[in-house]
């Protein structure tokens, strides 16, 4: 700090100075030193607190990691590099609006620090705000461009703008940057285009205490051609009792973005008395998306009605579904069927069912992830499971997993017990394997 002093201005004012001068001046001098001295030895004696963060940060324990940050801030309140990782563990934890506003006054103060308006740029992102992410992000690239990590940021806010070829060049430059960069690859084979067809193969069994067991090999094949249209036609194969029978499947959807979607579909069985000789079916799907940042990030509700022609029945059904998708893809669908039953020789009667389900992710790595689901359904007619129509209650209980290889593969699997009237058991089970292409 001394030497900051003006030598020339020293010179012309050293007749003016009074005795003892150079005492006070050198003990100004030590005074800052030991002030400096002493807020880099404080800074130096606590340098785990960020070790500390990110501890709790990889356990995503969010209150315990900022409860650490902001006892950082008070003590250091004009430190931009403490808020900033304030900035980061709120966006880490979900709290957008308080993360955007934090860097918001970084930004206020340094502009200079491409790390704050890439930290910036990914809560816009998240938030959907797409324009302000854009801009953000540029900034942070015009202050340093050879970074790689915020050309990734800046190719999946373009990605995310629908400027796909902009965003393949961004991803390509973190090649040249580093050849070895998975996240600049990933990008880059999200930019290959949307599969628009998922085959599916699947087994599913059935274990009963009062008879012997049911099998279910089937194979389905989905197809978005357009936005608007997809298409859907599935076989299945079944062993009943020691009769097979099989049935072909064939479905239609329009979505149109102001009224949803419509399905309309019918399947045809060579039956043997097992399973539906024909059937016939529509629903009406719509959601609403309420925001990122919310509690409830979406609701979808759809209403459909099946028709089941058997050899000795006739089989009619209401559906209702509702489906919630709350953060970290948490989802709970709450279902709802009316089933009226016209049986040979009896009368015609209403019988309900219903079913909650809660999915939940377990673990991901890259595009590798494993996520869980449970289940409960209840009803006076097995509409827990999809096609035994017959007199009874029943009360099911299940999960499965599903483990996603790839972005283009996956496996899923599922287990149930149901409790039927007269003390009778069913155990189910079953694996499927989707691929799309």
């Amino acid at each position: 700090m001394c030497k900051e002093f003006n030598v020339e201005h020293k010179k012309r004012l050293a007749h003016r100075r009074p005795p003892g001068f150079h005492l006070l001046l050198f003990c100004a001098c030590l005074t800052a030193e030991f002030f400096l001295g002493s807020l880099a030895r404080a800074q130096e004696q606590n340098p785990e607190w960020q070790a500390q963060v990110r501890k709790y940060a990889e356990a995503q324990d969010w209150p315990s990691a900022m409860k650490i940050v902001d006892r950082e801030v008070a003590r250091t309140p004009q430190d931009m590099d403490v808020k900033a990782c304030r900035a980061r563990v709120l966006a880490w934890w979900g709290h957008l609006a308080e993360a955007e506003k934090e860097y918001l006054e970084i930004l206020n103060v340094s502009r200079k620090d491409p790390d704050n308006w890439g930290g910036l740029a990914g809560v816009y992102l998240r938030e959907g705000k797409i324009t302000e992410a854009l801009r953000a992000i540029s900034s942070a690239v015009e202050l340093d461009p050879k970074r790689a990590d915020l050309h990734v940021t800046r190719g999946r806010v373009l990605r995310a703008a629908g400027e796909r070829t902009e965003a393949r060049q961004e991803f390509q430059k973190v090649l040249n940057l580093e050849p070895s960069n998975a996240e600049a690859r990933a990008g880059l084979n999200s930019l290959r285009g949307e599969p628009k067809h998922e085959l599916r193969v699947g087994q599913d069994n059935d274990l009963f205490n009062f008879a012997g067991a049911n099998h279910d090999e089937w194979t389905s094949l989905v197809s978005r051609w357009t936005p608007r249209w997809t298409s859907t036609f599935a076989e299945n194969v079944y062993q009943r009792g020691g009769v097979e029978a099989a049935k072909f499947m064939g479905s239609v959807t329009l979505r149109q973005p102001k009224w949803g979607a419509l399905t309309l579909g019918a399947a045809v069985g060579h039956d043997n008395a097992v399973i539906p000789k024909r059937e016939a079916f529509f629903e009406l799907d719509r959601g609403w998306k309420t925001g990122e940042t919310n509690f409830v990030r979406g609701v979808e509700f759809a209403y459909g009605q099946h028709w089941y022609w058997y050899q000795t029945a006739q089989i009619f059904t209401l559906n209702g579904t509702a489906t919630v998708y709350f953060p970290r893809d948490w989802t709970l669908i709450l279902a709802a069927t009316g089933a009226q039953s016209a049986f040979l020789g009896s009368g015609t009667e209403w019988r309900p069912s219903g079913l909650g389900r809660l999915a939940f992710p377990l673990t991901h790595r890259g595009d590798t992830k494993l996520s869980g689901n449970i289940f409960f359904a209840v009803g006076t007619e097995d509409f827990a499971r999809v096609d035994q129509i017959g007199r009874f209650a029943s009360q099911t209980f299940g999960g499965g997993l599903r483990f996603q290889i790839t972005a283009r593969q996956d496996i899923t699997g599922y287990a149930a017990y149901q409790k039927r009237t007269q003390d009778r058991t069913d155990t189910s089970f079953g694996m499927s394997y989707g691929i799309r292409f």
